[in-house]
């Protein structure tokens, strides 16, 4: 899948004074310039820096019908102007009942196709690159946000909530039990997710991440606690991990070649016997060679009622391994607030980005100040030419 770059050799005349004094200034530059803020090319997509949008659900478009909105235009927007790298367009619904909510964007269906055109070319506009993520929402699906009511509750279906599906018949916490998808759903659920990747690549997305994590369906097929299944999607590793390679390798065959393909894991359920960082290991290896370009990680929400570790950087660790491990790039998220903390990660080789959610909620030109704060020059931070007189 695509072409990888070679790596060349330079030789350098040892008696030349101005090849000394050109290589002693490309070694101050590289010393000088962070690394939170060097670009990072994925096969034929290059963001301007590792400063990331994660994929935060906003539960907003408020028609329930997957479109989205003023709003969601607003909130990417800013944000790409904002300084950041690549901006990954919240948990995208593959079918309607793969919403997390009934207010949630979805992909199923052309008609869907134009509303999300005017962010994609906003976005790539301002500077940064538009990607977007694809989910199921499985077990956790049919659940209330702040604009209907029922939060953390199953939406009745008279108030536009719908029976729900897994891996196996178990509920997550006091949500509805789902029903147990045949082998037949399953085809028809990888289909789905060929076929919403194909829309957002006609709707101008340069990078596509499926959601493999916090408990949605294609990490239900993952984690043993929730799968109890005894045919081809249950019961081993290789068992486990089969319909979400069968979803990256119909995806990868719709995105363009030259576009990368991230997948989005929970490195870990925390609970006892469940899933833990060394199946994702052999999930990423597993991934990498169908085509998968990045792991994006995080950990958590599979399991209800577990007791997670928090505090800043929490999941780093998990990036790092998986990272040093599986031999691909990675992305780290979790309680990464601060511009020295985000760099140090970067540089110190423990992710290949990072992504800034709550932190970017409070403060859309986050990049640009840790930019400032972290000493780059002013004319390599990417301020909008219309904003420069208010820069740091």
């Amino acid at each position: 899948m695509g072409t990888q770059s070679q790596a060349k050799g330079i030789k350098q005349s040892k008696t030349s004074k101005a090849a000394k004094a050109t290589k002693a200034s490309q070694t101050t530059v590289k010393a000088t310039e962070p690394a939170l803020f060097t670009p990072i090319t994925l096969r034929g997509m290059t963001a301007r820096n590792r400063v990331w949008l994660p994929p935060m659900d906003m539960y907003s478009a408020f028609a329930r019908d997957g479109r989205p909105t003023d709003f969601h235009y607003q909130h990417y927007v800013s944000r790409a102007l904002g300084g950041f790298g690549l901006i990954i367009v919240e948990a995208t619904a593959v079918t309607p009942d793969g919403r997390i909510s009934p207010c949630d964007l979805g992909l199923w269906e052309d008609a869907q196709i134009d509303a999300y055109r005017w962010i994609t070319e906003a976005v790539k506009q301002a500077g940064a690159v538009p990607a977007i993520q694809l989910n199921h929402a499985g077990r956790k699906g049919s659940i209330g946000c702040f604009s209907i009511g029922y939060d953390g509750q199953t939406v009745p279906v008279d108030k536009g909530g719908w029976p729900t599906v897994g891996p196996s018949d178990l509920a997550f916490g006091g949500l509805q039990a789902p029903r147990a998808l045949d082998v037949d759903d399953i085809h028809g659920i990888v289909h789905r997710f060929r076929d919403a990747a194909w829309r957002a690549m006609t709707a101008g997305f340069e990078a596509v991440e499926i959601h493999a994590a916090h408990g949605y369906l294609l990490s239900e097929f993952l984690d043993p606690l929730i799968n109890t299944r005894t045919d081809d999607y249950g019961g081993s590793l290789a068992n486990r991990m089969r319909m979400l390679v069968e979803v990256v390798d119909e995806v990868r065959g719709v995105i363009r070649d030259d576009l990368p393909l991230f997948v989005r894991i929970s490195a870990t359920d925390w609970a006892e016997g469940g899933w833990d960082v060394d199946q994702s290991v052999v999930l990423a290896r597993t991934l990498k060679e169908h085509g998968v370009d990045l792991i994006d990680v995080s950990t958590g929400g599979l399991i209800d009622g577990v007791t997670i570790p928090v505090k800043p950087g929490y999941q780093v660790p998990f990036a790092d391994r998986i990272r040093a491990k599986a031999g691909v790039p990675t992305t780290a998220v979790g309680l990464i607030t601060k511009p020295k903390q985000a760099q140090k990660i970067v540089a110190h080789g423990q992710a290949d980005a990072v992504e800034i959610g709550r932190a970017a909620l409070r403060d859309p030109y986050w990049p640009l100040r840790a930019a400032a704060k972290l000493g780059v020059g002013r004319a390599q931070i990417p301020y909008p030419p219309q904003y420069l007189r208010g820069a740091w």
